[in-house]
């Protein structure tokens, strides 16, 4: 072969790896993950996905969750977004009404993975009829116990849905740790800050005495809701509990259960670990109390759609559905410790599977007790309004004033958008 000819060859090569990769299809992805072991499983996956498919290259960024919305919501208004991103689960209402997202009920690729989601993934993704969303994930809120302090004051050890304390039970339990010497019996993550955990971990306290964060019929106002008597007379429970010593409101990290302060921790599934590591079998998970008629437990979390600008929404479809793989739900489960959010993926999880030590989790979620947020577009002024009512309540404001407050704010939003017509 002369230097021409092989001249001729090398060029020919290069042409054709060239029309190859321009046929390769580009899907970006975002993710909220800072460095951790979550962010590793994302970058996991999008190796596997690229390993399984040389038509379409799954293009991965990693971005902090304190920035993160703002980031979305400027990248949206330039008209820049990624072609799949995540958010939190309540965002997607907000997101499918701006049209943010585009509807998934099309894309064959994702059937599966929608007739197998749990229902409180299913309800969370959906708005106006149609799926916008599917998750890897979800979450669980109940309680959890110190076997050892919890026996030394006398106070009952439920474990079971059907065993839940009511309200009276568990505010007896509150005065009986108290007057065994444990400092601050409950420990509810007020070092969280004002932001989201109120909203998610204090609402269905509201919920389960009968009341709500707005009124879920039209999803037209929060007043009478919000405000209502079965949220006053859940946040001055609240309040109480604080007045009493019962709740430290200042604490300001996670130290007040694990070192014995606390024997009780009203919280989700992600702090499992760290709380078996200091406690090992005197940890002990407590279904969430009937404060009123029924239970009512936190659901839903971070969950995956496809935005109005990606261009090849087909090539997205088809990354979604390798996400959503029990292989995949696992690999970040096992990172993050969230509840699996498909059937399949639950059947083979240590933790969450028939006898797993967090099944109270799914338990929760399949027996209904788990609620989803607000499916409305107006819930970021809604947890934005009850999260600050929170906040001044424990701090000693007068509790209807403040929920007054709120329920005019979370109206004047809804009003301000036209009632949030569907579009």
């Amino acid at each position: 072969m002369n230097d021409t000819t092989k001249r001729t060859l090398a060029a020919t090569l290069v042409a054709a790896w060239g029309c190859t990769a321009q046929a390769q299809t580009v899907v970006t992805v975002w993710v909220h993950a800072g460095p951790g072991p979550e962010a590793v499983a994302y970058a996991a996956a999008a190796q596997a996905f690229n390993q399984q498919n040389k038509d379409i290259r799954l293009e991965l960024t990693k971005l902090p969750e304190g920035s993160y919305s703002d980031q979305v919501n400027a990248a949206a208004l330039a008209r820049k977004l990624p072609c799949v991103l995540d958010f939190d689960g309540p965002n997607v209402y907000n997101y499918a009404w701006t049209r943010k997202i585009i509807p998934l009920d099309g894309f064959a690729e994702l059937a599966t993975a929608r007739a197998d989601m749990l229902p409180s993934l299913q309800r969370q993704g959906s708005y106006n009829g149609k799926l916008f969303s599917v998750g890897q994930f979800d979450s669980g809120l109940a309680v959890w116990g110190n076997r050892k302090l919890l026996q030394a004051a006398a106070v009952r050890i439920p474990t079971k849905l059907d065993e839940a304390w009511s309200l009276d039970e568990f505010n007896a339990a509150l005065k009986k740790l108290k007057q065994s010497g444990v400092p601050t019996p409950l420990d509810m993550k007020f070092n969280y800050g004002v932001g989201e955990w109120f909203s998610y971990g204090f609402s269905p306290i509201v919920q389960s005495l009968g009341g709500d964060l707005i009124n879920r019929n039209g999803f037209k106002t929060a007043s009478g809701s919000i405000n209502g008597e079965a949220a006053i007379k859940a946040m001055t429970m609240l309040q109480g509990w604080v007045k009493a010593g019962y709740v430290n409101a200042a604490t300001k990290d996670d130290a007040d259960f694990v070192k014995g302060r606390a024997a009780l921790s009203y919280v989700g599934h992600w702090t499992y670990r760290d709380y078996k590591k200091a406690l090992g079998d005197d940890l002990v998970l407590i279904p969430a109390p009937k404060f009123g008629a029924k239970a009512v437990t936190g659901a839903g979390s971070w969950n995956f759609g496809i935005s109005a600008d990606c261009k090849n929404p087909a090539a997205a479809a088809k990354v979604l559905a390798h996400l959503m793989t029990p292989a995949e739900i696992l690999r970040v489960t096992e990172a993050n410790g969230a509840v699996p959010g498909t059937n399949a993926a639950l059947a083979l999880s240590k933790d969450y599977g028939p006898n797993g030590a967090l099944r109270l989790y799914v338990d929760q979620i399949q027996h209904k007790v788990a609620l989803v947020r607000p499916e409305t577009p107006a819930y970021p002024a809604v947890s934005t309004a009850f999260a600050e009512a929170v906040n001044n309540i424990v701090a000693g404001a007068d509790v209807k004033k403040e929920l007054d407050r709120a329920a005019k704010r979370i109206d004047q939003a809804i009003e301000d958008n036209n009632g949030y017509p569907t579009k």
